[in-house]
């Protein structure tokens, strides 16, 4: 197949930033460009060369979508599998297959998978419904505190929350969920792995995020991690017995944690490009997004060296701003050296919604750091009415 001067169609379910970002990549093939999302106004609607307004969930659309193309990708995992799954037998390439994606896209399916392939990770239980986990709370089984997660659809802190007390318990919606034990830990951490079709496999380096404690969201993702050299290489070997096990293909992002005592437990995994990778764009030889369509595309992968230290800052509305997005200080961040804002294109703005990130590259991780401080300071989003 010839992706540089041809007629290859691509698809992308899921039009989000992860898509906008991967689509500023393909103009370095000759293919063209299909994305499907629910919002007419989905930041990488402008970036494709044909964009379609649908439901990820619906067969019919998801289905119907995938007959226009040769090779069909995902930016998002909630998608329908069941329409995956019957255009896979008719012969489309789909990357992650449906397969990966059934191991992936509940929670509870996960934990289940890393225990089964002697994963290291939390303990942790699944319940079907809200009840199911009360009535093990109220026979004394379960121990305060632990981590409550939804089975399915959280996103960026939603669908996770530490329950402290039993007054914590009131405010769970009655899904599918599993609890994990608290785990104190020193590090979260993060691992990108890349796997082409016939196998090659490369990570990036490892690297650590910094959360803001209200949100439960990414503060800064620093890279390389700020830990000793054994932690960095148990991060990596653990992330590549991740990726054997899953035999995804595209980009598979392995967040972790390190623990008080060293020991790196898996958290959760992505089967697309990430947040934690978003600072290879401008600090490694070769992008997340760029390793996803070679690896997608059965291309020999990209150097996943950094070639300086990479801090990323998310980019999120501000407390008490909902509306028409404004964001304050660009100019400014941008007057200093290795400073690289990334705007997605979001008209609306909402508490700790993710609207952009900022790259801040400088050989020296100290000065990184610094600078990052300043972006974050400095930048605001906000709405227009307020």
């Amino acid at each position: 197949m010839n992706y540089f001067s041809s007629d290859f169609k691509l698809g992308i379910l899921g039009g989000g930033q992860l898509g906008k970002m991967l689509l500023s990549d393909t103009r370095k093939f000759d293919i063209q460009t299909f994305v499907l999302d629910p919002s007419d106004e989905a930041p990488a609607r402008l970036a494709c060369n044909n964009f379609f307004q649908g439901d990820l969930l619906d067969f019919d659309t998801v289905y119907r979508f995938g007959k226009l193309v040769d090779v069909l990708t995902i930016e998002i995992e909630n998608v329908n599998l069941d329409a995956l799954e019957k255009l896979e037998n008719e012969g489309l390439k789909i990357y992650p297959s449906p397969k990966t994606l059934r191991l992936i896209q509940s929670k509870a399916v996960q934990k289940e998978f890393y225990i089964k392939n002697k994963i290291p990770t939390a303990k942790g239980k699944a319940f079907k419904n809200l009840k199911e986990l009360l009535v093990e709370f109220m026979d004394g089984k379960l121990k305060m505190p632990f981590v409550w997660k939804s089975a399915r659809f959280g996103y960026d802190g939603n669908g996770v929350k530490i329950i402290r007390t039993p007054k914590d318990l009131e405010t769970l919606p009655d899904v599918e969920c599993i609890m994990e034990e608290l785990v104190p830990f020193k590090n979260e951490l993060a691992v990108i792995v890349v796997r082409n079709v016939k196998g090659e496999v490369k990570t990036y380096p490892v690297v650590e995020m910094e959360f803001h404690p209200e949100a439960n969201q990414v503060e800064y993702v620093i890279c390389p991690a700020r830990i000793d050299l054994p932690i960095s290489l148990k991060a990596q070997e653990i992330a590549l017995k991740v990726s054997k096990a899953y035999k995804h293909v595209g980009i598979l992002a392995v967040e972790m944690f390190q623990t008080k005592d060293d020991k790196i437990l898996v958290n959760e995994v992505a089967p697309r490009p990430h947040n934690s990778g978003h600072y290879s764009i401008e600090a490694s030889y070769t992008s997340q997004f760029e390793n996803h369509l070679r690896a997608i595309l059965n291309l020999p992968l990209g150097k996943t060296e950094s070639k300086v230290a990479g801090i990323m800052v998310n980019l999120v509305g501000e407390e008490g701003h909902t509306g028409n997005v404004k964001y304050k200080n660009i100019e400014k961040i941008m007057a200093i050296d290795g400073v690289t804002p990334h705007i997605y294109g979001k008209r609306e703005t909402r508490p700790f919604r993710k609207m952009g990130h900022v790259t801040i590259v400088n050989e020296n991780m100290t000065e990184a750091r610094r600078v990052a401080e300043e972006v974050k300071k400095s930048i605001r989003v906000i709405s227009t009415k307020q």
